[in-house]
């Protein structure tokens, strides 16, 4: 591996990672040793890149520190069109024309040859069974983006209906179902509602009052989520 390479791929390990990681833990994912961790660390930072940290603590990039899309590998231009793919098919009508313009924005300013890679892609999203979706997706993603409160009509695998005041800050996307997973002020904890059973959704402008990260945080946990690359 060339000296190059091996410091785009440790600036990717650290673009990977939101809270700081060792020079033991890095040296071990790129296969080298910890000297040269620390060394292509000072590199790097001689170079500009705006790293924290410190040997024993652990490293991470501050955000905003952005590649160019030229450097993109194959692997990584194949990954990005498969999930567009994928997003097109299942998702709500906004997303699916939002994944169809990302997919033409990378294409656009990517060298010609790997242009070719993007639009001439081996990866197909298969068929798969559509979820029933009654309940307006888009305005469930402006919602949990806003952090409010939603009332909804929910209805129950017997058909048992209950009102629910739920603060929502993801959505899983399975491929026979659609689940909103929420804080529920009835239960007093977290729930997971699925999008074809919620009758009726009311918006409000009342904010939750915890922030949604640290919902999302306390769901992962709970739920043993693994963090999102």
């Amino acid at each position: 591996m060339s000296r190059s390479t091996r410091l785009f791929d440790l600036l990717q390990a650290l673009r990977r990672r939101r809270r700081p990681v060792t020079a033991a833990a890095l040296a071990v994912e790129l296969d080298v040793s910890e000297r040269t961790i620390y060394r292509d660390i000072a590199t790097l930072i001689g170079q500009g890149a705006p790293i924290d940290g410190e040997a024993g603590l652990g490293y991470v990039l501050r955000p905003g520190f952005m590649l160019p899309p030229l450097m993109f590998s194959d692997d990584e231009i194949e990954a990005l069109v498969l999930g567009l793919r994928l997003v097109a098919q299942r998702a709500d009508a906004p997303l699916t024309t939002a994944a169809a313009d990302v997919l033409a924005k990378v294409a656009a300013v990517l060298p010609p040859a790997l242009r070719d890679t993007a639009e001439n892609a081996s990866l197909v999203a298969g068929a798969s069974r559509a979820p029933q979706v009654t309940t307006d997706v888009a305005m469930l993603r402006r919602i949990i983006r806003a952090e409010c409160k939603l009332r909804i009509s929910y209805a129950d695998a017997e058909g048992k209906g209950t009102e629910r005041t739920i603060w929502p800050i993801a959505i899983a996307f399975f491929d026979r179902a659609q689940v909103v997973a929420a804080w529920c002020e009835t239960r007093q904890d977290f729930r997971h509602f699925r999008t074809d059973r919620i009758l009726h959704a009311q918006p409000t402008d009342e904010r939750y009052p915890r922030r949604r990260m640290a919902l999302v945080s306390e769901w992962r946990k709970r739920e043993s989520i693994p963090e999102q690359i």
